[in-house]
C-alpha cells in the first residue's frame, strides 16, 4: 500500500528529521539514506522499518540539522596538507596548472568528514523516538486509506451479488428461446410431421443439462460472501487471502458466462467482470 508518515525532533543544538514514504509491491524492498554516523545501526533501522511496513517499495530518509544553521563537519588538516604539497610538487615537476587544487582535495575520501564518528546513547535514543513518530504517522495514513479501499471493496462485491440476482428472470426465458430455436431447426430440415416429440424432449434435457448454472450462481454468492466476512475480520495480514478468493469469484463468473447461452446474461456477466478487475487492483494495494 502507498503511505507516508514523517517526524522531527530537536535534540541537544540540531533537529532529526525522519521520512518514510512507500509505494504498492508484492515483496519489501527498503532503501534508506541516512548520515554517515548513524550507519553503524543501519541493520537495527533497516529491522524495524521492515517489520513495521511489512511490504512494499519503501524509502526512508534521516537528516540531521544544525539549529545554528551550519552543518557539523570536520576538516582533516594533516591529510589535507599532504595532499597538497604532493600534488603541488608534481604538478610543478610535470609542469602542470594547478588549476581549483583546493576543490579536488576537499572532494578526495576521509577529508572532510562528519564531526560525529558515532553516537551516544541519548541521541540514538532520540532517533529511535524520532523513526517511531514516523512510522506511526505513516499507519495512521495507511489505515485512512485502508477504509477508503474498503468502502470501494464492499461497493463492487455487493454490486456483483446485485448483478447476480438479475440472472434469473433470464433463465426460463432462454430454455424457451432454446426450445423455439431448435423446433423450428427440426421443422425447417425435416419437417414439422417428421419430428419425434419424445426424442426432441430428450435432446432439450440434454440441453438443460449443459446449460445448468445454478451451482455456479451458488458458488459465486458462497465466495462474494466469504470474500466481505474476510473483510470484517481484524487480521494483520490479509491482502493474499482476499486475492485467492478473488480468483475463485472469477472462475464463477467465467463458468457462467460459458454457459449462459443469452445475451442478457452474458450483458450481466460482462458487469461482473469489470467490477472484479476494479477489486483485483485495489486487492493489490493490500498488505
Amino acid at each position: 500500500m502507498t503511505g507516508y508518515g514523517r517526524a522531527t525532533k530537536s535534540f541537544r543544538n540540531k533537529t532529526i528529521m525522519v521520512e518514510i514514504r512507500s509505494l504498492n509491491s508484492k515483496y519489501s524492498d527498503l532503501r534508506i539514506k541516512i548520515p554517515q554516523h548513524y550507519r553503524e545501526h543501519e541493520t537495527v533501522l533497516r529491522r524495524i522499518v521492515t517489520e513495521s511496513t511489512q511490504r512494499g517499495k519503501v524509502d526512508m530518509n534521516i537528516e540531521l540539522k544544525s539549529l545554528q544553521g551550519d552543518e557539523e563537519f570536520g576538516l582533516n588538516k594533516p591529510l589535507f596538507r599532504r595532499y597538497y604539497e604532493e600534488l603541488s610538487q608534481m604538478g610543478k615537476e610535470l609542469g602542470m596548472d594547478h588549476g581549483d587544487l583546493y576543490q579536488a582535495i576537499l572532494r578526495i575520501p576521509n577529508v572532510v568528514s562528519s564531526g560525529l564518528e558515532s553516537i551516544d546513547d541519548e541521541e540514538w535514543k532520540a532517533l529511535l523516538d524520532t523513526l517511531n513518530e514516523a512510522l506511526d504517522n505513516f499507519k495512521k495514513f495507511r489505515e485512512t486509506e485502508g477504509e477508503a479501499t474498503a468502502k470501494d471493496l464492499h461497493l463492487r462485491i455487493t454490486t456483483i451479488m446485485d448483478l447476480l440476482k438479475q440472472v434469473s428472470p433470464y433463465e426460463i426465458e432462454r430454455v424457451d428461446k432454446l426450445r423455439q430455436r431448435l423446433h423450428q431447426n427440426l421443422a425447417d430440415y425435416l419437417g414439422k410431421e417428421n419430428i419425434d416429440e419424445n426424442r426432441f424432449e430428450q435432446e432439450i434435457l440434454f440441453y438443460l443439462e449443459k446449460m445448468d448454472i445454478n451451482e455456479e450462481k451458488v458458488r459465486l454468492e458462497q465466495h462474494c460472501r466469504f470474500f466481505l466476512e474476510e473483510m470484517e475480520k481484524k487480521a494483520k495480514s490479509k491482502g493474499r487471502k482476499l486475492s485467492f478468493i478473488g480468483q475463485e469469484i472469477g472462475r464463477e463468473i467465467n463458468t457462467l458466462g460459458a454457459k449462459a447461452y443469452s445475451s442478457d446474461i452474458q450483458r450481466l456477466v460482462v458487469g461482473m467482470k469489470d467490477e472484479l478487475e476494479k477489486i483485483k487492483e485495489q486487492v493489490a494495494n493490500i498488505v
